[in-house]
């Protein structure tokens, strides 16, 4: 590149040049040399990027109202903002997610794009901050402290409306596995041990019923994040903000952003407080967890062929192994657990974070966010992959799980009203001993109970819906 394709910018520290290109400033370009972290740069999260736009234009919209802001500048911030939001310039903010500075960082990269984009807008070069400067007047009446929180509440709340939607969609898959496999009996374990008969369709409906139960906690947990402290500036007093903008600010974006967004009553706990953070990924990590666990039933409810429960049938995905000819492994609900061990893992990342705040701010924010956002993410793809590429296609083994249950011992426990717990516990001990079943031992031999009770008691429905039989 030769000169003519960079322009000088410079800040307390010093000058450098900037890529004629970028509408980045010199405040990103130093982030970018300083925290090489994760390598995921702020535009892979679109979501935030376009949270940072609004609250950038909410703020200015305030700010011409509070005779703060010339009509003309904020004009000119609020188009721009409106081109950033829509994505546009995404690729424009290259700070990485983990960085110093509680954000910082983050705040002053999208003060200088939209600041360059409405120079651009004005009539001006790109650098020509004397006509609209990223700190005078993209970040008036505003702090670091305030805008980035805010922008990550309202990013955090848009991603789980698609994130509850994905799971939402898995848990209807299991419930249609449950009304398709409702004439299905299998047997019941409990410690992995043979318990009593039930229906694989209850099996199925209770997964369902175990996620559906996750979408009211993250509801709670969104209304948790809709309390914003914008207005606070550095740490809750208002400094350099005009009388009634934080609540005017807070109309604004909650017009522009579409959601229900509640003023902090206590700015300055709601600076430093990241307790609705920990709510959240708390949230998470009870979702994972039961997922994780599904996909542990799952695994072993389709183990075998030949040597394990094969009461259900997974769709094969891939070839299993590099030298056992014809293995299938459960490959998806594998990666679904270990997406879960990831979420459960970031959610101790977010406590301790959230631990370290000092004093009126909690300078640990950023990882938080990239905690937060890589687990929403991560969960969804996880559901969607565990609904589209395994459940939909699940199929179940009619005649072999129905076996299992009559050949089982477990069935006894059917007798325990009719012969007492003593009586039936005998029966299974000689089965076990001699391999020989229940009925026979019970009816044949010992001729305990007819065969006709025996049928009134070991008919489907009462196995699945028992009802009580002397």
């Amino acid at each position: 590149m030769t000169t003519a394709d960079f322009r000088l910018e410079h800040d307390f520290l010093g000058e450098r040049e900037i890529p004629n290109q970028a509408y980045y400033g010199i405040q990103t370009l130093r982030a970018l040399e300083n925290f090489a972290i994760t390598g995921i740069p702020l535009s892979s999260e679109p979501l935030f990027v376009r949270a940072l736009a609004f609250v950038k234009k909410a703020a200015a919209l305030a700010n011409h109202e509070l005779g703060v802001l010339p009509a003309d500048i904020a004009q000119a911030i609020a188009a721009a903002c409106d081109r950033v939001a829509a994505g546009e310039f995404n690729d424009h903010f290259p700070t990485d997610m983990i960085q110093g500075g509680a954000g910082t960082s983050v705040n002053m990269n999208a003060n200088e794009v939209i600041a360059n984009v409405a120079l651009e807008i004005m009539g001006h070069q790109k650098g020509e901050y004397q006509f609209c400067h990223p700190n005078n007047h993209v970040n008036c009446s505003q702090s670091t402290n305030d805008a980035y929180p805010t922008a990550f509440r309202i990013a955090l709340s848009l991603k789980l409306v698609s994130y509850s939607q994905g799971l939402g969609e898995l848990a209807e898959a299991f419930a249609a596995k449950g009304d398709e496999f409702r004439d299905v009996l299998k047997m019941g374990r409990t410690q992995l041990q043979d318990a009593v008969p039930m229906s694989m369709g209850d099996e199925f409906r209770a997964f369902a019923t175990n996620l559906h139960e996750e979408l009211s906690r993250i509801e709670d947990s969104r209304r948790l994040i809709s309390e914003i402290n914008m207005g606070a500036t550095a740490i809750g007093t208002g400094v350099n903000a005009p009388n009634g903008y934080a609540e005017l600010v807070t109309r604004h974006l909650s017009t522009i952003s579409g959601l229900e967004l509640l003023l902090a009553g206590d700015l300055f706990e709601a600076t430093y407080d990241t307790g609705a953070y920990v709510q959240l990924s708390g949230v998470l990590k009870r979702t994972a967890v039961k997922l994780s666990k599904i996909c542990n039933d799952l695994r072993l409810l389709s183990s075998g062929p030949r040597c394990g429960f094969n009461e259900i049938n997974l769709p094969a995905q891939q070839p299993g192994s590099s030298i056992m000819p014809g293995k299938v492994n459960p490959v998806i609900p594998e990666v679904v657990n270990q997406t879960a061990y990831y979420v459960i893992g970031a959610d101790l990342t977010v406590t301790m974070a959230a631990e370290a705040g000092q004093l009126q701010l909690n300078v640990m924010e950023p990882v938080i966010s990239f905690a937060l956002f890589t687990s929403i993410s991560y969960m969804s793809n996880a559901c969607r992959t565990l609904r589209e590429k395994c459940v939909v296609g699940i199929t179940a083994n009619r005649q072999h799980a129905a076996e299992l249950v009559y050949g089982s011992v477990g069935i006894v426990t059917q007798l325990n009203p009719l012969l007492g717990y003593e009586a039936s516990a005998d029966i299974a001990k000689e089965a076990l001993k001699t391999g020989k079943s229940v009925h026979d031992i019970a009816v044949t031999e010992r001729g305990l109970l007819t065969q006709e009770k025996w049928d009134e008691i070991f008919t489907f429905e009462n196995l699945i819906r028992p009802d009580f039989i002397q």
